[in-house]
């Protein structure tokens, strides 16, 4: 080897060495930065017509196991989407009120059957009369309480969606310039690993919002697919996804004839075709299961209503005075929402006696309850008949001896009519109050518990990308060390080198 080879090879060595120790100190120094990867600074020999001048070093590479990625993301997704969904129903949760103390649906209707098991047993006693009214206030504010945690936690979710929609944008606008200056450097210097780490990065921030599956190419490029198989537009000037702001009421809806506005790609409402992440689970939160909560706590206070006016006593009414038709479909009806405005009659507030003698006559039907005459003025003040009506079939299962009282609904449900109940329906108030309490406090907790599951699955797979991907700051040491002794031996080639060309000139001299 000529002393010009040998300069050149320890030259390029050297310089290689340089490169990796920037690599390997660049890794430490970013060794806890979330996203960022080892880099490996490859060699390749320069032998031109089979004679070796050195190395040449190629561009940082990095060891990452795509589809571990993908499936991290997968499980972001899925933990988001859970947080959003344990954090709106906590306060659907809240307002059911804790059945320890007897504050569900179930527990004050029986306390207000209760009461009127206690009144029966002294009809005229005024102190029994005003407790009883309490028992029914009681209820009516429940309610009330429920629809209102059910609307608020709706309009968060409308909120959600409109922030998630920009939080969307604003990373696909991200993703589409860091791609265009990827595939600017790959073609410069055929790798660029460190953007590569910031474009994984943002696509697993843009997870936590919507689902998306990245699918690379060789020169850079990208593709983002939704869990539906939409292809995400990547353009760093342009927004994706539109919507509006919007304020809910318990008709308001989205969909045909609908007035929430939908999610928008192109010109096209992918509304219901989004899946997986935050945004998803604020349209279903929106869509489906809030507006299936808040029908079936206006059923529960439509019946409530229903079944007592049907005896003789016009206990519970809107604000208007008036008690909703239960024969009716749900949606489009003066149910939808008759929870919120569900209140103690205020003639029977205002004269406790009602309680005992009854509001109004009733005619009978067949298929509902029988005749009934109320208390005349002046009538006996022990008169049990309308208590006895309401003790047996108000609370009862049946509308009269030998006929059933009209099955609560659980289909047709949501003011467009397309939701249904995941249950059967009780025949009782009771029962189907305290089903109400019992299956919405446990989507609550199902919710944390897929937070809590996709959690775990995300902490399992982060471990092992660590391990497959990450820097451990001990073995960037050790490298060091070694490049450290590469490049000292390097070094001394050069100065042997330079030693033996002083020598060479000596002598020439």
């Amino acid at each position: 080897m000529s002393l010009d080879a040998a300069l050149l090879t320890a030259r390029s060595g050297i310089l290689h060495t340089q490169r990796a120790l920037a690599a390997s100190a660049n890794d430490v120094a970013n060794a806890e930065t979330a996203g960022h990867t080892k880099k490996t600074v490859a060699s390749r020999a320069v032998a031109p017509a089979g004679d070796g001048i050195g190395v040449r070093s190629l561009a940082p590479t990095r060891d990452v196991d795509e589809a571990l990625v993908a499936a991290l993301d997968s499980r972001r997704a899925a933990s988001a989407a859970a947080e959003v969904r344990e954090r709106l129903l906590q306060g659907v949760e809240t307002a059911h009120g804790n059945p320890e103390f007897g504050e569900g649906l179930g527990d004050l209707t029986a306390a207000l059957r209760t009461g009127f098991e206690d009144l029966r047993a002294d009809p005229a006693e005024a102190g029994r009369q005003a407790a009883l009214v309490l028992d029914a206030e009681a209820l009516a504010i429940r309610l009330n309480e429920i629809s209102a945690a059910i609307g608020d936690a709706r309009q968060q979710a409308q909120d959600g969606i409109v922030t998630e929609v920009a939080v969307i944008n604003a990373e696909l606008r991200d993703i589409a310039s860091l791609t265009v200056r990827i595939k600017e450097q790959i073609a410069l210097t055929g790798g660029a690993a460190a953007l590569e780490d910031e474009r994984d990065a943002a696509i697993a921030k843009l997870s936590e919002s919507l689902e998306v599956r990245a699918l690379k190419r060789d020169d850079g490029g990208i593709v983002l697919v939704a869990r539906n198989g939409l292809v995400l537009p990547l353009d760093p000037n342009r927004d994706a996804f539109s919507t509006s702001d919007a304020t809910l009421g318990p008709t308001a809806f989205h969909g045909a004839g609908g007035s929430i506005p939908g999610v928008m790609l192109g010109g096209v409402d992918v509304t219901r075709n989004l899946l997986g992440g935050r945004l998803a689970e604020y349209i279903a939160l929106r869509d489906q299961t809030l507006p299936r909560y808040q029908s079936e706590i206006d059923l529960a206070a439509a019946n409530t209503a229903a079944r007592f006016e049907s005896q003789g006593l016009r206990l519970f009414t809107d604000a208007t005075g008036a008690v909703p038709d239960i024969s009716q479909p749900y949606a489009g009806s003066a149910q939808v929402g008759f929870a919120g405005v569900f209140r103690v009659n205020p003639d029977v507030s205002a004269n406790p006696a009602l309680l005992r003698d009854g509001t109004h006559a009733v005619s009978g039907n067949p298929l509902g309850a029988a005749d009934f005459a109320p208390n005349p003025p002046g009538g006996p003040a022990s008169f049990t008949g309308l208590l006895d009506r309401i003790l047996d079939f108000t609370f009862g299962s049946q509308a009269q001896a030998g006929t059933p009282w009209t099955a609560i609904a659980t289909g047709g449900l949501g003011p467009d009519g397309t939701l249904s109940s995941p249950f059967g329906a009780p025949p009782t108030l009771e029962g189907y109050g305290a089903l109400l309490s019992a299956a919405h406090t446990a989507d609550r907790a199902a919710a944390t518990s897929a937070r809590e599951g996709a959690q775990s699955l995300m902490q399992g797979l982060e471990a092992r990308f660590a391990d497959r991907s990450g820097v451990s700051v001990d073995e960037e040491m050790a490298a060091m060390v070694t490049l450290q002794n590469a490049y000292a031996a390097n070094a001394r080639v050069m100065s042997t080198v330079q030693a033996m060309w002083d020598a060479l000139l000596g002598a020439v001299r």
